[in-house]
Formats: structure tokens, sequence, C-alpha cells
């Protein structure tokens, strides 16, 4: 029975995401391209891989002087830029490369990638600055941080590593790889996560290639090689939290974890081929966050996204795309191939992160068109650690607007561990609808006060590092609720219409909505009928029987839902 529903599911979800995006554009009175399709949630992972290996995302020009150091900064400041308007909110730098760093570490040398030399230092630090520039623009940074593969034979690194630990460095072909059957190679790569974690302000430490290397003949038993990662992934695991609990542990994993009862992993799963036992890390709480690496289509995409989602355990999973395929130097796919799977995705209630960052800012097939105007249309939150900490913060305790200088500002709140973040709330009406994520302005700030538009209520929700939110306390307050007019309404709270004419809600200029029209629209968002706003009625009678949205319309295009109505004769 199972198995039939998990088909349905697939092809439904198909048939929906095609018809999403292919199907004639209706603009729906919110803005929303794709009407009710898309419900854009409140707490989602949107992320990238900003790689930094040979410079591949960042960065293209290498820092020999000041001119250039600052030209580094720039790109980087850019990329992010771009990703922050694509509603990128989690960003997955590459920190250890192959046994070498972007920062300046007590084990290993410099990467290359930044100064064109192996062991220079690029004259400042680019994990540092990349975490502050990450949280200036409410991202949270985790340090990606390759782990068994440390590149050619005879590049530095390798070799510093083989000479130092001559018993921990395997060879295949003329890679080197750390040997995951030593004990001594949980301790170091413990040693390097520990050592970013007390340096750093990371919101994570991403684990990639923590798994036997394809090419590694394992005469070890499977389950004998899968305890052998999982030492690995723990002792990381237990050293970070023991410094920032906070710090959400996460890897990538092989996009199928093994062979599902009707679907064939085709030979390359992460649980048996190459003893990555992902799904069981995340039970067992040794992990916060799944990134699988699904860079598939079709039957080798859809039920293996719905294995991962089954085994969430509550915490987190994020579909890893590879939009780099839609490169035409690569396997050419057309664009509906990754947005059927996200739409999919996100039915499914998990995340989605996109490999890599170049092929999303480069717009590589329209995808970043896509991300930034037709489906990330509101920012999103990244999930709250409930497992690690459930209890929110305090809400501030006043909100104030100076209407003369713009400024919104709130009374700080205090925490037992590290600091707290705040996002703000903005809408035309009150009370501020804190649950709806087109509300949202600005999100994990540390500041107290920002400069806001008019015209708009706010409110503030403080935010403690597990993503737990406090109430949000309003800016105004009113003494009696906004919009309450029994004439106006039936007792289930519908606009009266007598199925000619349609009664109106008051309108109270405190609300500070500036109606010039008002719109009839479906619940499918079309808008069937604009009226000037004149009386205390409007005529409904050339409309057909349904039930309608009745909403507001300014001369900037702005609108704003005033109530609902059922239209009967």
């Amino acid at each position: 029975m199972r198995s039939i529903l998990l088909y349905i599911f697939i092809v439904l979800g198909s048939i929906l995401s095609l018809a999403q995006v292919t199907a004639p554009r209706q603009e729906p009175a919110t803005g929303n391209a794709f009407g009710l399709f898309v419900h854009t949630p409140k707490h989602e992972v949107r992320a990238v891989w900003l790689t930094t290996i040979s410079g591949l995302d960042w960065p293209k020009t290498l820092a020999k002087g000041e001119a250039s150091v600052k030209k580094q900064k720039e790109e980087l400041t850019q990329t992010l830029d771009h990703l922050r308007e694509a509603g990128i909110n989690t960003v997955l730098f590459q920190t250890r490369v192959r046994a070498t760093t972007v920062y300046p570490s007590a084990y290993e040398p410099w990467d290359a990638s930044l100064t064109g030399t192996v062991g220079r230092s690029p004259g400042y630090d680019p994990l540092a600055f990349a975490i502050e520039e990450c949280h200036r623009r409410g991202m949270e940074l985790h340090a990606w941080v390759v782990t068994i593969p440390i590149g050619k034979w005879t590049a530095a690194g390798c070799q510093r590593l083989r000479k130092k630990y001559p018993k921990l460095v395997r060879k295949i072909g003329d890679e080197g790889y750390l040997n995951p059957e030593q004990s001594q190679t949980a301790h170091y790569l413990a040693d390097i996560c520990e050592e970013i974690t007390r340096n750093y302000d990371v919101d994570g430490i991403h684990l990639d290639y923590i798994r036997y290397p394809e090419t590694w003949k394992i005469k070890v038993s499977r389950p004998q090689g899968r305890q052998f990662i999982t030492t690995i992934a723990e002792t990381i695991s237990r050293r970070v939290k023991a410094l920032k609990p906070w710090v959400k542990m996460s890897c990538a994993p092989i996009g199928k974890h093994d062979d599902l009862s009707r679907y064939r992993s085709g030979g390359w799963n992460a649980h048996t081929t190459v003893c990555q036992d992902a799904q069981e890390w995340l039970r067992t709480g040794i992990m916060d966050q799944l990134y699988p690496m699904m860079y598939f289509q079709g039957n080798n995409f859809y039920p293996f996204a719905i294995d991962w989602a089954e085994h969430s355990y509550g915490r987190t999973v994020v579909s890893g795309l590879g939009i780099y395929f839609l490169s035409p130097k690569e396997k050419n796919w057309s664009l509906d191939v990754v947005t059927r799977e996200m739409f999919l995705t996100r039915q499914l209630g998990i995340g989605h992160a996109y490999f890599r960052s170049q092929f999303l800012t480069d717009n590589t097939k329209g995808i970043y068109s896509f991300v930034s105007k037709r489906f990330d249309t509101t920012p999103a939150l990244v999930p709250p650690m409930t497992w690690m900490n459930a209890e929110a913060p305090a809400a501030p305790a006043t909100v104030h607007l100076d209407t003369a200088s713009n400024m919104l500002s709130w009374d700080a709140v205090t925490a037992k561990e590290s600091y707290i973040l705040y996002n703000v709330y903005a809408s035309h009406e009150w009370p501020v609808d804190t649950e709806n994520a087109e509300n949202l302005m600005a999100v994990r700030t540390r500041e107290t006060s920002l400069k806001v538009p008019t015209g708009c209520y706010y409110a503030v929700a403080a935010c403690n590092r597990y993503g737990m939110e406090s109430t949000a306390t309003q800016s105004h307050h009113f003494d009696k609720p906004q919009r309450k007019n029994l004439q106006a309404l039936t007792p289930d709270g519908f606009l009266r219409c007598d199925g000619r004419q349609l009664s109106l809600p008051p309108f109270d200029d405190r609300l500070g909505i500036d109606i010039d029209m008002l719109t009839v629209v479906t619940l499918e968002g079309c808008i069937v009928k604009t009226i000037p706003r004149t009386g205390n009625t409007v005529d409904v009678s050339t409309l057909r029987e349904g039930v309608y949205q009745l909403r507001s319309l300014d001369r900037r295009g702005a609108t704003h839902l005033l109530g609902y109505f059922t239209l009967r004769r």
C-alpha cells in the first residue's frame, strides 16, 4: 500500500510541478506568480555551496597587494548580495579545501586559491570576513570542511600530513586520503573543526566527503565500515557541541540513502556503497541537518527525496540540487528539471541547496530569475533546533516607532548563551501577522534599531542562536480591534452580501492604507472586478456565484486583504 501511495505522490507532484511551470500566468492580487499553488513557508533552509577550491566560485582575483585584496573582498560581497536577493539564508562556505584552509590554521597551510601560493597569507582572514558579511545580510555561514580527501599525493597539504602522520594517509591513484579506519583520523578532523568553532562565530560545521572514497577497496564488513565513518562524525559533533551547542552539525551524503523497495540506487548510495549511515546520524543526534547531494532527475530523484523526508526524525533535511547540470558544458538539463524538483521538495517540507553558487548567480538557464522572482518571493527563517533547545527567549519589552525620523527601535533582550538576534515584521494591517512570511522585513539582525518606511505597522521578535523565536512585540496598540463592524459582517466573519450589493468594512485612516480602488479577487488569485472606492457598498450583481476576496488597491499597486464574501442568489 505504501509503495502505491509513494508512486501516486511522485506522479501527482510531477504533474503539478509541470503545470506550475508551463501554465499561462494569471497574475494574482498578492503578486505571487503561481497564485495559490506556491506557499512560501516562513521556515525553510535555502542554501548554496560557495566553493573556494581553485577559485571556482570565489575568489577570482588573487590577493597580492592592497588593491587586489580589496577587489577580492568586493567579489565576495557582491556574490553575497546576489545570494541574499535570491532568498538564500544559508551559505556553505568552503573552509577546509584539500588539507589546506582559507583561515589561519594551526594545523594546515593556507590554500593557494587566495594568493596563488600554498601557505601564503592573503593579508586578512577570509573566513572572519565572510562570516561578518553573511551575518550583516541576515544569512547563516556554515564552515564547509572537506574531510577524507587531502589532494594530490605531491600537493603541499598532502605532503605535510604524510610527513607528520605517515600511517594516517593512504594513496589511491595519484590522490591522498585520510584513512577512516585509523582512530587518529577522527581526532585530527575534530581538532580542525574545534579550531574553527572556537575561533569563529560560525552557525554550522558542514562535513563533506565523510565516507569511504568510491575508489577505496573496502575490505572490512559494511557494518564495520559504517562504524568507522560514524565514529568520525560523532567525534567531531561531540567536540563542536561541547563548545557551542547551537552550532549546527551537518553533512552532504550521497543523494540516495540506499535501495528502496521499488526503486534501485544503481549501485551508488550512501549507506551500502560508501558506508554513510546518514539517516541514523539524524536519528541519534550526531547531525542536525543533512544536505543529500541529489544531483539526479526523474525517478532517480523523486522517490529518494521522499525517503529522506520520511527519515528526518524531526530534524532538517535539505535537498542538494545539481544546478551545474543546467550548463551546456555539463548535461545541459532544461530548467524545468530543477524547478519540478524544487516544487516537490517544498511540498515535502524540506529545503533546497544549490551546487554551486556561480551557476545560480550567473542565472544559468534562468535559474536565478526563477528563484528570485517566482519561487522564493518572500524571506524565510532557518527552522529552529527544537531538539537542542525548545525554550524561546523573552520578547522585547517595548517597540517604538519615531514617525519624525522613521526609526524603529526596541529594547534589547539578554540570553543565557551567546547573543540574541531580532526579526522585524512589517504590514499595512494591524496587528502585524508574524506567521506570514510576506511580512518579514529584516531577519537575524543584532541591532536594536532600524530605519523603516512610513505607513506601516511593525512587530519585533527576539530569536536565540537555536532559532527559537519569542512572541512578537507590536509597535502600535489599540484599545479596540480594528475593522470590527457587526453591520458589515455576517456571524461567521464574512462580509455581508445580498447577492447584488456587498457591504464594505469600515476604513480607519489609522491603519495607514491608502485606498484608491477596490478589487474583487477569486480564491485562485484572479482579479474579476475593479471598483473605485465610493460609498459603503459595492455592486457585485454581474459576478457569478462563489466565494471571493475583497482587496484594496493603491496607486502604487500595493494590495491588502479586506475580507471574504459569499455570493449566492
